[in-house]
């Protein structure tokens, strides 16, 4: 089952930028990102309320700032859901393949017979 608001969260390029880096890191503050990133201090802050509220992330007060570290568990969870879903894409992919060729091959087959009638 996938889970919507989860996908929602990694959905965004910020945010998965966000996850490498508290993951390369091994956490890290809204200030700290910020400076890694292309955006304000201020948009990183809800963007991370976003990665805590599907439990992506974890915060720990450290003084003023909040310190976040990313959740492996819900990481993995969320791989999880995207192998499902790629295998599924997969032999989604592979039906409509399958369902070409067949129609090629018909096609190839009366393109083929039309000829020899001709003659």
């Amino acid at each position: 089952m996938v889970d919507d608001d989860l996908w929602s969260a990694v959905g965004d390029p910020t945010r998965r930028r966000m996850l490498d880096l508290l993951l390369s890191e091994g956490g890290g503050t809204a200030t700290s990102l910020s400076e890694r990133l292309p955006v304000t201090r201020q948009a990183v802050a809800k963007h991370l309320v976003v990665l805590d509220r599907v439990g992506l992330v974890h915060a720990t007060a450290i003084g003023r700032e909040r310190q976040f570290r990313v959740d492996p568990e819900q990481l993995a969870r969320a791989v999880a859901q995207l192998a499902d879903v790629g295998a599924a894409w997969d032999a989604r992919l592979h039906r409509i393949r399958r369902i070409a060729e067949t129609i090629q091959h018909r096609a190839d087959e009366n393109g083929q017979q039309s000829t020899e009638k001709e003659q």
